[in-house]
């Protein structure tokens, strides 16, 4: 397993940076390599990636959200196996700390020497530098969704 987190902070209240994050169908303003997210329910979505020339498809699963504190979820199909987690930590009432861990499994020799020479971690520090640029200019969301879902334990 590979292992990314990059941690950034923007200039919106911890509600705007949170309820951007649950807009999951967004991603693509600001991900780089991300095609498309479908959300196909309040906890599962379909997404293609295209990275390289390979395109990819795979679903994952909110394992846990907690409203202003953490977004956590894993992939539960499909051609990546990956699960990370982001939290958002109010520093005052126009801050916020963003936080995003990744771990996922390389496939093949270009996934894996790319992730060795740290080309993943580059990846989402750039991914996390454009969602502080589209929020930021935004300065508001562009959906919510506050609901809360419990770890399964």
């Amino acid at each position: 397993m590979s292992t990314v987190e990059t941690t950034i902070e923007v200039d919106v209240p911890v509600s705007t940076a949170y309820n951007q994050w649950t807009q999951f169908e967004s991603f693509p303003h600001f991900m780089s390599g991300v095609a498309a997210v479908r959300q196909l329910d309040d906890l599962h979505n379909h997404w293609i990636i295209e990275v390289g020339g390979v395109r990819r498809e795979f679903e994952t699963v909110i394992t846990e959200q907690l409203p202003d504190r953490l977004i956590r979820w894993q992939t539960v199909g499909g051609d990546i196996q990956q699960a990370g987690n982001v939290s958002f930590e109010r520093l005052d009432d126009r801050h916020t700390r963003v936080t995003v861990e990744l771990a996922w499994e390389p496939q093949g020799l270009a996934e894996t020497v790319g992730s060795a020479v740290g080309l993943d971690t580059m990846q989402v520090k750039a991914d996390a530098a454009r969602f502080k640029s589209f929020i930021e200019e935004r300065n508001t969301e562009t959906g919510a969704w506050r609901g809360e879902v419990a770890p399964s334990r």
